[in-house]
């Protein structure tokens, strides 16, 4: 039986963060971004929600991804980098969706440079996971999760 779309959770990523693995291991860590997200795959099968990903580079990708999501998906989950801390246009096209949102990051932005403490994204976020590693991923699909049986 397929599933319903309203079990469809976008799973976005902002940029540089296709060079996850790569880039700083010391703060982001060796797994790459296809391997977190194969273990987002795996932990959304678990809990019956299906994932799409977006790895974008800019802005206007990321943004056209969550329009497109309006109306049929029931969640974002969005690690927008360090567009995090200034992209008021990504804030703006995350308040025009209805679901569940889940702000994700690797590390723990409070805890580095003081350019990276404050989240335009959190406002519009149902909540925020941050500082765990590969598990924050792992984290932020079981509170969508978790969101999603509340509203049914």
């Amino acid at each position: 039986m397929a599933k319903s779309n309203s079990q469809i959770v976008l799973v976005l990523s902002g940029p540089n963060l296709n060079l996850l693995g790569q880039r700083q291991p010391e703060i982001y860590g060796t797994d790459s971004l296809a391997d977190h997200m194969r273990r987002v795959g795996e932990i959304a099968k678990e809990v019956g929600l299906q994932i799409e990903t977006v790895s974008a580079q800019s802005t206007a990708e990321l943004i056209s991804a969550i329009h497109a999501a309006r109306g049929r998906c029931a969640a974002i989950i969005i690690n927008p980098g360090a567009l995090t801390h200034f992209a008021w246009s990504l804030h703006d096209a995350l308040a025009s969706f209805a679901g569940p949102i889940v702000e994700v990051h690797l590390s723990n932005p409070t805890t580095r440079e003081p350019w990276r403490h404050e989240s335009v994204v959190a406002p519009v976020a149902s909540g925020s996971i941050a500082g765990f590693g590969a598990d924050s991923y792992v984290f932020a699909v079981h509170a969508v999760a978790t969101l999603l049986a509340k509203k049914s």
